[in-house]
Order: structure tokens, then sequence, then C-alpha cells
């Protein structure tokens, strides 16, 4: 019996199938919202976004700017920073490559809720609103699987918040409760 040994060809079918290194494909798959694309879904939704280049100190968008859609960190540095009431502003994060901000933009029109500046030079790919809203009209199969994932995301930031509440106000219940019995302990009335 012959070996069959591979063909070049065949090879070359094969490899088209790979996502490259580097690549738009590749920064895509590994954000959630993207993550469950097949190979030529990565590569028509990285046909529509937006590559752009951002200097150190530049900002992305401002607190209170209209949400106009999400950014992925292809490379470099972006601060999140939330405005503080006498000018001072507070970090929350700094995010880097692979990291993803302003996603929900993309389901509603709400003004930012935080400031994104790059704290280093930055290659950001942008997905916008219209582009998802194109993607749904043209691929309703590919945009809701694109929106389902979105959903997901938002859900269990949600999910995740309430715990933080319920356990900052469990807190604070526990704190009120202790300011108004002296020492911790209940006060009797005769």
């Amino acid at each position: 019996m012959a070996k069959v040994s591979k063909s070049a060809i065949w090879k070359n079918i094969f490899s088209e199938r790979v996502v490259r290194e580097g690549s738009t494909e590749e920064v895509l798959s590994k954000v959630p919202a993207f993550g469950s694309l097949t190979t030529r879904e990565l590569k028509e939704v990285a046909a529509i976004v937006h590559k752009r280049q951002y200097r150190a100190g530049e900002p992305v968008f401002y607190q209170g700017d209209p949400g106009l859609g999400m950014y992925i960190i292809q490379e470099g540095e972006v601060s999140i920073s939330l405005a503080g009431k006498d000018t001072a502003e507070e970090e929350l994060v700094v995010l880097t490559d692979g990291d993803f901000f302003g996603e929900i933009a993309l389901l509603d029109e709400s003004p930012r809720s935080a400031n994104a500046v790059c704290k280093a030079d930055c290659t950001l790919i942008g997905f916008f609103r219209p582009d998802l809203f194109e993607l749904i009209e043209k691929k309703p199969r590919l945009g809701t699987k694109i929106v389902l994932k979105l959903a997901e995301i938002v859900a269990q930031r949600l999910r995740k918040t309430d715990k933080e509440l319920s356990k900052t106000k469990n807190q604070l219940d526990r704190l009120q409760a202790q300011e108004k019995e002296p020492n911790g302990k209940e006060e009797k009335v005769a």
C-alpha cells in the first residue's frame, strides 16, 4: 500500500482556516462578543471594523460623550476613569492588549459613563453601532450571534454588580446597626 503524502493544494486549503497570529481576526477571536464566531465570520467582521492609532495622552472618548460603539485594544494601554466632583479623576482600571471597552454603546445610545484615555501609543479596533446594524441587516444570523454574546456579557456584569451592591448594602446595614448600639451591644429600655 502506498503512503499518502499531503499535497500542497490540500495544505493551502486547510491553512486558510487558521487565523493569522497578530491579525485583526485573531484579536477579535479573543473578545467574548466574537469568540464563538467561525473563521469565516471573523473575517467578515474584520472587514467592517475600523483600526485607529492614538498617541499617549489622547482621549478615545470622554464621560458624557455619545456612545457610538466598542473598542478593542490591539496594542497599547487605555485608562478608564471617572470625572470626580472636584475635577480630580479616579482611575478605575488600565486596560491592555486584547481588552475591550464601550460595548454597551452597541446596545444603547446612552452617553459614555467614563473617560477612556490612552496611557501609551495605541492601536484600537473600533466596532460601531451602525456597523452592527448593517451586519444584522445583511447577515442576520451573524449579527444575532454577536448581539446575544453582548447581552450575555452585560448580564454577567449586571449579576456581578448586583452581588457587589447587595454585599455593600449588608455592610452598610451592619454599620448603621452598630452606630445605634453603643459598643455593639443592644441597649435595653426599662
